[in-house]
């Protein structure tokens, strides 16, 4: 029997989804379906693709082997398709992008808007998570990162660096004048990232700062900066934030002054994607156009 190349796709939603559910929500489908579908697609490919456990469904080595010739298929057809029907002056269909959320909240809706309104066929998706975004589960099309990965099979390009300051309320620091050095912080509750869920080295701003305690802590930028603007403590915040915040103000701007950068990061194979190409140069000049109008306002 030969194997089936809508059956090959079931195999990669399974392989990405690590389930049978997982699968059928992205495919449309019922799971007993996509059940039926990998057990035949087994059958022609004449091995054990999958180890099934109550956990889910997890690749067997030579699941592991298919996966990397079906993700080479899965893009050759892509950019196969492109060529066919030619480059169009719009985008069109369906990007998906992942990133952190302090760039998600504050950044790309602006930029998205922009790049949607000169397409309008083209639909828009952010997934905005604090985490890595696993694009070899095809999680996203394209990911905005704050360090560069060293592995995989990814086009990594750097999109720019941005700024973040040590900030509180003006309510806060009417509140609690005095607060001159770096020394003078701790006396002070600190907001920031939960210690044990950063998920980059470059998201902890305050352990370089020597900074053990955070006093009120989330996992989510949005949430630090909302606590801040409260007038509940201290914290580091991205620049670009503070036009959204008016009550927070900069301080010990001289003492503290931090650089980080943004990365926009692809599959590999999607580099001969005309269509992916031109939306990342857009996104990417998008990004560094708002970042630097946001932080020109602060």
């Amino acid at each position: 029997m030969e194997p089936h190349w809508d059956d090959m796709k079931v195999f990669l939603a399974v392989a990405r989804e690590s389930s049978l559910s997982g699968a059928g929500r992205i495919l449309k489908m019922d799971p007993a379906t996509v059940g039926r579908r990998i057990a035949r697609f087994e059958g022609a490919m004449e091995t054990s693709l999958f180890l099934k456990s109550p956990q889910g469904y997890a690749l067997s080595a030579a699941g592991e082997r298919l996966l990397v010739h079906a993700e080479q298929a899965e893009q050759a057809m892509r950019a196969a398709s492109e060529e066919m029907t030619g480059p169009n002056e719009t985008l069109a269909g369906q990007i998906r992008i992942g990133a952190p959320d302090g760039s998600a909240n504050y950044i790309l809706p602006q930029v998205c808007a922009k790049i949607g309104e000169a397409n309008p066929d083209l639909d828009i998706q952010i997934v905005a998570l604090p985490r890595v975004i696993n694009l070899s589960r095809r999680e996203a099309d394209m990911a905005v990162t704050v360090s560069a990965p060293t592995a995989g099979q990814l086009l990594v390009k750097k999109i720019c660096d941005y700024k973040l300051h040590m900030v509180a309320s003006r309510h806060y620091l009417r509140a609690h004048q005095g607060i001159n050095t770096v020394d003078d912080l701790k006396d002070h509750p600190m907001i920031g990232y939960i210690p044990d869920m950063i998920f980059d080295k470059e998201l902890d701003y305050l352990s370089d700062l020597g900074i053990d305690r955070v006093a009120l802590a989330s996992n989510s930028v949005s949430v630090q900066i909302r606590m801040l603007a409260q007038g509940t403590g201290i914290g580091v915040a991205h620049d670009f934030t503070l036009p959204s915040h008016r009550p927070l103000r900069k301080i010990l701007v001289d003492d503290i002054s931090l650089t980080r950068s943004f990365y926009l990061v692809r599959h590999q194979g999607d580099q001969r994607s005309d269509r992916l190409n031109r939306f990342a140069d857009a996104f990417s000049a998008g990004i560094r156009d708002e970042v630097a109008r946001l932080e020109a306002m602060t």
